[in-house]
């Protein structure tokens, strides 16, 4: 699980790299339908990245809350998966008026990343679950506040602006998870 977390982190590390490349560039004229309006590139990075997110948040979090071996991680695990279909209801219903592209970056990582876990059980499974959420919710932090500094659609800006406190939690409570193993 060790060389996944650090393949995962190599991928958020280049997709990072690659960011200003692609903000820098102009904007693709994407044509508007005439139900949607098209985002520029630093939203259409959130909205990948926020959208890929949500699958892996849920699948791991079900895996924990049914091999997690304490209460504390069951119960953080059901957080996780309870509040990312809110996020995901809510960002669903953002995007019905804009022009978003499919995302596919980190959905490879993800997928291998849930398939460990599926094998994995006991304190092994606890540890690799928590570190993930660790890694995770820095990364999630980092790119709900990048959106905010950054994003011109106003729509999404106001999302992770009012999404960033809950993410921040998150974290809280992984670290407190993570500092409780030790």
């Amino acid at each position: 699980m060790k060389v996944l977390l650090l393949t995962a982190a190599t991928i958020l590390g280049v997709s990072a790299i690659f960011l200003p490349l692609v903000t820098s560039a102009p904007a693709a004229q994407t044509p508007a339908s005439a139900a949607g309006t098209p985002l520029g590139p630093d939203d259409t990075y959130f909205v990948t990245q926020t959208s890929l997110g949500t699958p892996f948040q849920v699948d791991s979090g079900r895996l924990a809350e049914a091999k997690g071996t304490t209460q504390a991680i069951r119960s953080y695990a059901e957080l996780m998966v309870s509040s990312h279909i809110t996020v995901n209801n809510a960002l669903l219903g953002i995007l019905k008026n804009k022009v978003p592209v499919p995302p596919t970056l980190l959905k490879a990582a993800y997928a291998t990343m849930v398939s460990t876990l599926q094998h994995e059980t006991g304190e092994t499974l606890d540890a690799d679950y928590v570190r993930g959420q660790v890694n995770y919710q820095r990364a999630n932090t980092a790119l709900y506040e990048y959106e905010i500094a950054n994003g011109t659609d106003p729509d999404l800006k106001a999302f992770a602006q009012e999404t960033l406190p809950k993410i921040q939690d998150h974290l809280a409570r992984a670290l407190k998870l993570q500092a409780a193993e030790k």
